[in-house]
């Protein structure tokens, strides 16, 4: 994966994280659910990256 993958991926860990804390602010649940599981999305891509990483060396 290139860095425009990674910083792709920490792009949405941090929208994620934005949904989050206004979904929690505006008591939205659906936005809140929204946010995690854009979160998870993204560390579980950012898990895969480093195990790729970690083999190409």
């Amino acid at each position: 994966m290139g860095l425009d993958d990674k910083i792709e991926n920490k792009t949405q860990e941090a929208t994620g994280k934005a949904k989050q804390s206004i979904g929690e602010a505006t008591d939205d649940k659906d936005l809140q659910a929204e946010g995690k599981a854009d979160e998870r999305t993204s560390n579980v891509k950012q898990a895969g990256e480093k195990i790729k990483d970690a083999f190409k060396k």
